[in-house]
């Protein structure tokens, strides 16, 4: 495989910057390692888990990967600032949990004090040899210049508003957002962009306006690896341009709006969870239709968090087999734009 040499290749030391995003409720150890054991670099997201289970699926990827007990472990964990803001305080903080087991990475996202929970990594690396990559994501200009200048992380994430799962519906386009934060932070961190990217053209076209890498999350919910259900991924595979939407509504069904009051989400809303919301029933009926539905196993009131890309992929394969297709055709996108240049 030919490399692709960046800011944050370089930083990682991955041979691609293609990364597979940390997904709650969808991203696996096993999506993880095929990613990271291809030469790109992956992620897992916490979500709910507890430090037991996080624990668990970072030594999975290990086992798999072949990395020593001892070695630092080419896998990242995604973890949320509204959940850490009550676990971090509780008997089972996650952070120290997943720092034990020598993580290159950790990427914090949506909440309202991140600062505190950056300078817990930096404290407990203080104290040993080892340090930890840190990632922030960031949905503005303005939060991209914070988290560089001020909190001096490593990583910026550019999060776009064609982006699955949560994130701000007030970002800009990544056609705009990336030239933006790096016109910004000219001298800053490596920017990864995040938010619709589903082909190597797209890879492509990212890195050439100033991009560091990439983050794909809905392109990896296609395969055998990720955790949802076959048929939630039949839905995807049958999903189209109009299938996803930005809404509040999934979350309130799913009694998990406990985000950045500018955060929401963006689902395949070709369902009746955003069918009732859109009726306008109260949020005490559309939690109880929702839990009847799930409950007797209905595909009616299915949560599934994607992006604009959705409409890009309609088969289902293996994660290695999706990143080295996207990888080589990224690497011949790149080759040819020298031949416009005359």
């Amino acid at each position: 495989m030919q490399s692709i040499s960046t800011q944050l290749t370089q930083l990682l030391n991955i041979q691609s910057p293609i990364l597979c995003a940390p997904m709650a409720f969808a991203s696996t150890a096993d999506l993880a390692a095929a990613v990271t054991g291809k030469g790109g670099y992956g992620l897992i997201g916490a979500g709910f888990d507890t430090s037991e289970q996080l624990k668990a699926s970072l030594r999975s990827t290990r086992k798999t990967l072949k990395i020593a007990e001892d070695a630092p472990l080419p896998i990242g964990v995604g973890l949320l600032g509204w959940i850490l803001d009550m676990t971090e305080a509780s008997e089972d903080p996650r952070i120290p949990a997943v720092l034990e087991e020598k993580i290159t990475a950790i990427w914090f996202a949506f909440g309202n004090d991140l600062e505190k929970h950056v300078n817990t990594v930096r404290e407990f690396d203080a104290k040993r040899e080892h340090k930890t990559k840190i990632f922030v994501c960031c949905n503005s200009v303005d939060e991209a210049i914070r988290a560089a200048n001020v909190w001096k992380v490593d990583v910026i994430v550019a999060q776009g508003v064609e982006a699955g799962g949560h994130g701000s519906s007030h970002s800009p386009p990544l056609l705009n957002f990336i030239p933006a934060v790096k016109a910004a932070l000219p001298n800053g961190p490596p920017v990864v962009a995040a938010g619709g990217i589903a082909t190597g053209s797209q890879v492509a076209s990212l890195l050439t306006m100033g991009a560091d890498g990439v983050v794909l999350g809905t392109r990896f919910l296609f395969t055998p690896e990720c955790q949802y259900t076959d048929q939630m991924k039949k839905i995807l595979v049958e999903s189209s341009w109009e299938s996803t939407e930005r809404s509040n509504a999934y979350d309130q069904a799913f009694q998990t709006d406990f985000w950045p009051s500018h955060v929401d989400g963006r689902a395949i809303s070709t369902n009746d969870v955003m069918k009732d919301y859109k009726a306008g029933l109260p949020l005490e009926e559309r939690i109880n239709r929702y839990k009847e539905a799930t409950t007797a196993g209905q595909d009616s009131h299915l949560i599934m968090w994607a992006g604009v890309g959705v409409a890009q992929t309609n088969d289902i394969r293996p994660a290695a087999e999706v990143f080295e297709e996207i990888h080589t055709d990224a690497v011949k996108k790149l080759q040819e734009v020298s031949v416009l240049l005359k």
